[in-house]
């Protein structure tokens, strides 16, 4: 199937073509003909699986139909739950949208809200958000949400884990009643299904590769090492010049700081990012990490959510994340589009657990590797 048999105008077309995105990946063979009918839509899918596309091409459709007349109010609203989330959903409608004439910004907080208001001023037609900033420039007069006729809630179950479901409630009480809603999420937990209830009406729901499911074409090892031979580890895994470039995953922010240190003393270009940095810095070292300027990323969950790097080969979990579902964010890092990769993760004997339960949810074990320091004293 291709994009023009899912009736995508030319425009837009032209742009898939040109971006090198030929056929629609499962959720977007679904997602667009139920979007571009009007249809309400629960869409469970993970990341990597094209699913911005699959609400933001229709979108860019929809509106682009209506021809409306200019307003400053946004007729369609994004929530994201990171900025860096919302910025690469912002660059896909920008990209998509290239050849249209509908106008889109990001806002989102940790930076001044003065561009932002400037921006929304001009007049635009889609706003793409972060919870909180967005309620504070409702709630300051800045942005109106009267004139919303289409809504995406996208992670939902990340905005769940990082205490949004109140702030996004509160802004669902701002919106017209009458719109077309779409709810997006890796799972749908208890409290999830009952905000989809109360905010979808009649929805379609789509299935793609459920959480529990990881990428086939995803090699998984995990090493058995003791929580302080796991620096010395990386190191020696990183003599590999195979490993162009590696994303580290670990829970901890004072960590995330140590490994990253630690792999630039020993001449490795690293960067760390978390929510302690500023969106500047987090920006920068994700984009020095696309063009592979430097070779290892560090982060954390929250700061890594809305990472999309295309072939990505390695990813690895320096520390085991305590949800289980995490660990097939994580590791969905990589393995896009049909690419192979590689998912390493270290496990200390009090990770045990952690690793069983991962265990329990893909329906696999993961294969166990040992590993020779280069330093004996290490073995």
């Amino acid at each position: 199937m291709s994009f023009k048999n899912l009736l995508i105008i030319d425009p837009i077309l032209q742009v898939l073509e040109k971006e090198g995105y030929n056929n629609p990946t499962p959720i977007q063979q679904k997602a667009i003909p139920e979007i571009l009918k009007g249809n309400d839509l629960i869409g469970c899918a993970q990341t990597g699986t094209g699913k911005t596309g699959a609400f933001a091409i229709p979108l860019l459709q929809l509106l682009q139909r209506e021809n409306k007349i200019k307003s400053k109010e946004a007729t369609a609203l994004i929530l994201a739950p990171t900025r860096e989330l919302a910025q690469q959903i912002g660059d896909s409608f920008t990209t998509y949208g290239k050849n249209l004439s509908i106008k889109n910004t990001v806002i989102f907080g940790g930076v001044s809200q003065v561009p932002q208001i400037q921006k929304i001023n001009q007049g635009i037609d889609v706003l793409v958000a972060t919870p909180g900033r967005l309620l504070d420039l409702v709630l300051q007069g800045h942005i109106k949400l009267n004139a919303i006729k289409y809504f995406i809630l996208d992670e939902a179950d990340r905005m769940l884990d990082m205490g949004f479901i109140h702030d996004i409630k509160r802004i669902i009480s701002k919106l017209p009643v009458k719109r077309q809603t779409l709810l997006f999420s890796a799972t749908m937990p208890a409290e999830i299904e009952s905000l989809a209830s109360s905010l979808l009406i009649n929805p379609v729901k789509v299935t793609v590769t459920p959480v529990s499911s990881t990428v086939e074409a995803i090699n998984q090892s995990v090493f058995q090492v003791k929580k302080s031979n796991k620096l010395p580890l990386l190191l020696d895994l990183l003599n590999d010049r195979s490993i162009e470039s590696l994303l580290v995953f670990t829970e901890m922010k004072h960590i995330a700081n140590k490994i990253a240190k630690k792999l630039i003393e020993n001449g490795i270009s690293a960067s760390a990012i978390h929510g302690n940095k500023s969106q500047s810095a987090r920006q920068l070292a994700l984009s020095n990490f696309k063009k592979k300027e430097i070779r290892v990323l560090v982060a954390t969950d929250i700061a890594a959510r809305g990472i999309d790097i295309d072939e990505l080969g390695f990813v690895l979990n320096f520390d085991l994340p305590h949800v289980p579902e995490s660990y097939v964010h994580r590791i969905g890092r990589t393995g896009r589009a049909g690419s192979n990769g590689t998912a390493i993760s270290f496990c200390d004997t009090d990770e045990i657990p952690k690793l069983k339960s991962i265990e329990r949810l893909i329906k696999k074990r993961i294969n166990t590797k040992q590993h020779t320091f280069s330093n004996p004293q290490l073995n």
